[in-house]
């Protein structure tokens, strides 16, 4: 059985000793009914997987100390996706839980000509990725960049290949998996609408290559989901 599992994220790999937050504190003593001597796992979301023994089950300040630490290479290539936000947050935070799970290295929200939704908070999305790391027993934790004009982010420079989804029917557009394998990847997923055409073409100009995800049209969060995983299973 695996050992309970929490996120500190400014753990440092030559820490001995660790106090935890009373939210985390208050949950293994009083839900998990954690004592002394028990051992739990902790992780900074940067790699660096953290076995500690609880010295003092204080419900407000837990105290434990560090026993082992592991650096836990990557599961997946690195992968940031771009993709613009959407009008339901409910579906936006699916995508981003799921996003969490298959292992993607980075999440930029877009906002497109045709997004319909401009505001983010910030926090309560970190929220669901640190739950979705946890969930999964991962040791990274996504970097979640603050929202990006489409303009300024496909000018920027960015990773070695460079992929944009979109439904206009095009000839030059092929599967995406008929570019694998994948080390270094940017995709960019549209909003409900898609891609205006100015935007398919100013991304075309800066060496975005157009990929479909399949034979049928996608829901923005359902093609964010299907672009992870493509680019994350086939290393």
């Amino acid at each position: 059985m695996s050992l309970p599992f929490f996120y500190k994220e400014d753990l440092d790999s030559t820490d001995t000793e660790v106090v935890l937050d009373e939210d985390t504190s208050k949950h293994m003593v009083q839900v998990l009914r954690m004592q002394n001597k028990e051992q739990l796992q902790l992780t900074n979301g940067k790699g660096d997987l953290f076995t500690a023994e609880i010295l003092d089950n204080n419900r407000k300040k837990c105290t434990a100390k560090i026993l082992e630490v592991q650096q836990i290479k990557r599961t997946a290539a690195k992968i940031t996706l771009a993709i613009s936000l959407i009008k339901n947050n409910n579906r936006f935070e699916w995508f981003l839980e799921k996003a969490t799970e298959i292992g993607i290295s980075n999440i930029v929200p877009l906002i497109c000509e045709r997004t319909e939704k401009t505001v983010f908070k910030s926090d309560r999305m970190k929220n669901i990725l640190v739950s979705a790391m946890l969930q999964s027993q991962q040791s990274w934790l996504p970097v979640l960049q603050e929202p990006a004009k489409f303009l300024s982010f496909v000018n920027q420079p960015n990773s070695a290949n460079k992929f944009i989804a979109h439904c206009e029917n095009r000839d030059t557009k092929v599967q995406l998996l008929s570019h694998q394998p994948f080390t270094d990847s940017t995709i960019l997923i549209g909003p409900e609408g898609d891609f205006s055409t100015d935007e398919i073409t100013l991304a075309l100009q800066n060496n975005f290559i157009p990929v479909a995800l399949g034979n049928t049209r996608l829901r923005t969060e359902t093609a964010g989901v299907v672009a992870a995983t493509l680019l994350a299973m086939a290393e």
